[in-house]
């Protein structure tokens, strides 16, 4: 997968050309990753416009949306699907952490009482539990691989807030489902740090000028192998293998995946 030029586009990312096993590799142009679009400038921006972007997928949260709403390019439909509602209706806590990343960069007080002392693993583990088995996450993967496997949905951008965790999530089934090995999606999933990094820089800066925990900023900025790792445990132990997890947790027909991996194998 590669890095996509844009100056308005955080962590925007072409899951084209991720090397899969027989030597084949994911057709470019048809499947890319990113944070939120927000701040999209089709004018200043004349490398995502030469995308020509025709389905966007939204995985935030409605406060998410509503506090920065995408900026659509020309001519995209726009697909809303939360893959955490259920988590945060369920009342289990607060918002998960994904999805009130600059609420907590903000607290650096807030931030400690939820997630110092090691809590952040704890807390990112049960998010990503929940991206196997929830019922808003099973079926926010479910329209991403329909959408994916579908010619008619054009160039599809992928997204959350960062980019990096229910994003994170989504390029792992797709990737794992054309034959990517697993040091090939940990590669990719891992992949972003640097860019997540640079687009929060100043969130970062801010929080620990305040008296935040820097390992803290860490754990809610990056993206660990423990997170990506307990995903697949919970994969591996609800359902054996990422195939039985698409096709009996998320629902989504064999067709459907033959039809991905028709359009996405290059």
């Amino acid at each position: 997968m590669t890095a996509t030029p844009s100056t308005t586009v955080a962590n925007l990312r072409d899951l084209g050309g991720t090397p899969l096993t027989g030597g084949r590799t994911v057709r470019p142009g048809l499947v890319l990753r990113s944070g939120a679009l927000d701040r999209l400038d089709l004018d200043a921006d004349p490398a995502v416009a030469a995308l020509g972007i025709r389905t966007v997928i939204d995985f935030r949260s409605d406060t998410e949306r509503a506090d920065h709403p995408d900026r659509l390019p020309t001519g995209a439909r726009l697909l809303v699907s939360d893959v955490l509602a259920d988590k945060m209706h369920a009342g289990i806590g607060k918002m998960p952490p994904a999805a009130q990343l600059k609420d907590l960069m903000a607290d650096p007080v807030v931030a400690e009482e939820h997630l110092g002392g090691g809590k952040a693993q704890v807390v990112f583990g049960e998010v990503y539990r929940s991206f196997v088995n929830s019922a808003s996450a099973q079926s926010a993967y479910r329209l991403l691989l329909t959408e994916a496997a579908d010619p008619q949905a054009g160039p599809l951008l992928f997204h959350c807030t960062a980019g990096k965790d229910r994003t994170g999530w989504g390029a792992t089934v797709i990737l794992s489902l054309l034959g990517a090995d697993d040091a090939t999606l940990m590669d990719e999933y891992l992949s972003v740090n640097p860019a997540v990094k640079r687009a929060f820089a100043p969130m970062i800066e801010g929080f620990t000028v305040a008296g935040g925990d820097p390992e803290i900023a860490l754990a809610l900025i990056g993206v660990f192998p423990s997170y990506l790792e307990t995903a697949l445990e919970e994969v591996a132990a609800r359902y054996g293998s990422m195939e039985k997890y698409v096709r009996e947790g998320l629902g989504v027909p064999d067709g459907t995946v033959d039809a991905l991996r028709a359009r996405l194998i290059a």
